[in-house]
Order: structure tokens, then sequence, then C-alpha cells
């Protein structure tokens, strides 16, 4: 496969890297060159996992600046290369001031600050309106308290990247780079929605399974992964669990009476009459060439 060639690669908590914007209909844009992942392994072997994918993707060695985006997690600041732009996540920060600041006023000043770029003065306002209202409201102030840590311990992403004075590669045609906001769209759409809620609960390894689907399939290579695994071949411990039932010295011996346990279950490929996805559809071409009596057992 030939990798894509970029000047500067954007990468979130894992999910997803890209190079850039490009406009999809009136109103509407799409990331180009998005990869993604998802595991549940500590903080190191997912690094490397992530690393090999980019590098999968993408022609790393033309790359001339990196960009990562992410919610201030300890696990993701340090995988963090010291040549790696880093950037606090916007959805992150508007979702804590907003659930840490009572007063829409102050709110709204805390935004104002950080939107025009003056990141000390904001952490400055944080901490003078901690200290007013901690006579009043003790818990508002611990609060207040809080997002002025978590700022803190991200000082150095507050800005984004394009506020920065950076000299950024010239963008290629057809081609923009945007604010970093898409990451907690994508994981939603991609992993979320999938796995949480729903009353839902999973083993590591179930988990990581269907985390590995539903990659496969937000990076299009879900087919080819079908194609790879179901070519009509099956593994040596499937074609014993069944060929054991039909071997001929262990089928149930009977004079045509009426014999208990000896009722026949019918069933249907799976899918055949579920509603139709693109997934669902390659799943069943492979199997609709040939009943399942000709698949080759080895």
């Amino acid at each position: 496969m030939e990798r894509i060639h970029s000047h500067i690669i954007v990468t979130s908590s894992g999910n997803p890297g890209y190079k850039g914007w490009t406009k999809h209909g009136r109103n509407r844009n799409r990331l180009v060159g998005k990869v993604m992942t998802a595991g549940f392994e500590d903080a190191k072997e997912f690094q490397i996992r992530r690393e090999a994918m980019i590098r999968q993707k993408y022609d790393v060695d033309g790359v001339r600046m990196r960009i990562l985006n992410g919610d201030g997690a300890e696990w993701i600041r340090g995988t963090c290369d010291p040549e790696i732009i880093y950037q606090l996540d916007r959805f992150h920060i508007q979702r804590e001031i907003t659930r840490k600041i009572r007063h829409k006023k102050a709110q709204t000043q805390i935004r104002g600050l950080l939107d025009a770029g003056k990141a000390t003065e904001c952490l400055e306002f944080i901490d003078a309106y901690a200290t007013s209202i901690e006579g009043a409201d003790m818990g508002d102030s611990c609060r207040a308290r809080e997002l002025l840590s978590y700022l803190k311990n991200n000082e150095d992403g507050l800005l984004p990247y394009h506020k920065r004075g950076l000299k950024l590669p010239a963008a290629p045609e057809g081609l923009e780079y945007r604010n970093l906001g898409t990451q907690e769209s994508n994981n939603c759409s991609a992993i979320t929605l999938r796995m949480k809620h729903r009353k839902a609960s999973w083993s590591i390894k179930g988990a990581t399974h269907l985390a590995k689907i539903l990659v496969r399939k937000e990076n299009r290579t879900l087919y080819e992964a079908l194609e790879r695994h179901t070519d009509g071949v099956l593994p040596e411990g499937m074609s014993k669990e069944i060929l054991e039932p039909l071997s001929a010295a262990k089928a149930p011996k009977h004079d045509g009476g009426k014999v208990k346990d000896a009722h026949v279950r019918k069933g249907h490929i799976g899918y055949r009459e579920a509603a139709r996805t693109e997934s669902r559809n390659a799943f069943l071409r492979r199997f609709d060439l040939r009943p399942f009596s000709e698949l080759i057992y080895r």
C-alpha cells in the first residue's frame, strides 16, 4: 500500500490521526487521511501500536510537524515526544469550565481570555474568582480551584497551535488546517456509541476484539480483513468441532422408533434476514458463493 505524504499530522488520544480538512458539500468539511486505533493495553503498548498504524499510513520521514490533541490525561502526556506540539482539546476545556464554574458571567470571561490567547491572565482570573467566593460557597470555590489545577497542569497546551507564532507548512491545494475539534466527535461515532452505556459490560478480551472490528470499519479496511479471514478454509480447531459429531462411529443407533434427543435443529446464515449494511453484505457475499457443505476443511 502506498503511504500518504503530508507536511502535518494531527493525532489525539489514539483517535484519530489525520492530515487536514477538505470541503465536502456546501457547508460541510471532512477529515483527510484519517486513521484510527483503539485498544485496552497500557500506555506504552498503545503508543507503539498507534505509531505503527501511523507509519503504515503515512510517510513519516516527510512529516515536518506533528500535533497531539489530548484531554490532559497523564498517560497521553507521557507518550508525547519532545518534538511533538501538544494542545489541550478544546471540548474538554469548555466542558470543565461549564462543570466547575457556576456563574455564567465568570464562564464567559474565562472563555474570552482563552479565546484571546491570554492564558496567564485566564489562570489569574480563575484564582481570584475562587478566592472571592470562598466565604459564600466553599464548594464552588473548590470546584473553581479544580479547574485552575487542570488548566495549570496543561498550561503548555492552552494556546491553539495556530496562535503560537509557529511557522506552519503551506497546506496542499484543496486542503485546510483547522481547529482541532474532531476528537470527541470521532471517538463517539466510531467507538463510544457502540461500547459505552446500553447497560453493557465487557471483558478485556471481548472489548479488544470489538474495538478491532470498529477500528477496521472506520479505517475502511474491514472488507480487506473479511476477505483474508473468510476464504473458505476453516482452521484446524474449527474443523474438529464440525467433523466429530458427524463421525459414523458416533452416530446414534436406533430402529426407526421414537428416539429422545433426536430433534433436528434448522438454522440459517447470520445477517441474511437482518438489516443490510456494507459490512454485512461483504460477509454474506463470501458465503453465498457456495453452500457450507462445499467448504474446504483443513
